[in-house]
């Protein structure tokens, strides 16, 4: 009865041995990009770096209707925006991130070329330099909900007041401060293989009453599926809607694609397009091409 017993005994700790193993086995192979969605917070003291640059080049827009049916043709204009994201947790419940973003512009008017922003020249019809700093923070609101969260951040123009309407320069980013509030959801479908992410932004405009973008609300939800080919890819797919609202008026919706890779245990790669399919008040319909890179350590 005794040795009974004890193999019996024997048994069950290896079976519980072997299930631990399988389930950590399980935890650890999912990949950054399938783990560290947006609307997931950093534990303390880690550190997540996002490199990402964008790409918006358009030859037409629309006119004051709300239809694409009356476009206006022009010359080419570009936008490079190049952003840093810094962020950390500081937290022991990791409910808690503190970071910065830095935005970088480059932009070219007037018919040049698609890469004409990557000269960095300033001129009466191009113009390039640091647009705005924006301290933030990152919050999961509700313990048990961890695929939820918001980011809050101020943007600080670094650019002179009224320079978005100064029609002697080239364009450069709206001078009015803004208050950006944006919100992360996130839930992977009992396969594994297919998630789904939401975002909505909004963003207040206030501080220069010479700014298009002053007393203005700026509302863009999303809506993105990926596809896990394998866990260190994904697929994915998305659509955005863009309203201003206030004293200036304006809306936007875009559809797009792209894919992610992890490179290693550190870096992730991403590439994205996407196309603004209609839009209202002279928006402009063009397309976007971003490239980011992501550190996570």
């Amino acid at each position: 009865m005794k040795l009974n017993l004890s193999k019996i005994l024997f048994a069950s700790i290896l079976i519980i041995s072997l299930q631990s193993y399988g389930q950590d086995d399980e935890e650890t192979s999912k990949s950054n990009i399938q783990t560290y969605t947006p609307s997931k917070l950093l534990d303390k003291g880690q550190w997540d770096l996002k490199f990402f640059n964008n790409l918006y080049t358009q030859t037409k827009s629309t006119g004051a209707d709300n239809s694409t049916s009356k476009k206006i043709v022009e010359g080419r204009q570009t936008f490079f925006t190049s952003t840093l994201e810094v962020f950390t947790g500081i937290s022991d419940n990791n409910r808690i991130n503190v970071g910065a973003i830095i935005e970088y512009r480059s932009n070219t008017l007037g018919g040049q070329s698609t890469f004409s922003p990557f000269n960095f020249e300033d001129s009466s019809s191009s113009r390039n330099g640091f647009s705005s700093i924006a301290p933030s923070v990152k919050i999961q609101p509700f313990k048990n909900i961890s695929n939820f969260s918001f980011q809050s951040a101020l943007h600080i123009p670094v650019i002179s007041k009224g320079d978005d309407s100064d029609q002697s320069k080239a364009f450069l980013d709206q001078s009015a401060w803004s208050f950006q509030n944006r919100f992360f959801y996130d839930y992977t479908l009992p396969s594994g293989d297919w998630q789904l992410f939401t975002e909505l932004n909004t963003e207040y405009g206030f501080g220069d009453e010479d700014s298009f973008a002053n007393k203005t609300f700026l509302l863009s939800p999303g809506v993105f599926m990926s596809y896990f080919p394998s866990n260190t890819t994904t697929v994915l797919g998305f659509v955005q809607h863009s309203q201003r609202l206030g004293d200036f008026e304006q809306n936007s919706t875009s559809l797009g694609f792209g894919g992610k890779i992890q490179l290693n245990d550190t870096l992730n790669l991403e590439a994205l397009y996407s196309n603004i399919v209609r839009g209202h008040n002279f928006q402009g319909l063009g397309n976007s091409f971003s490239v980011g890179l992501r550190a996570l350590f």
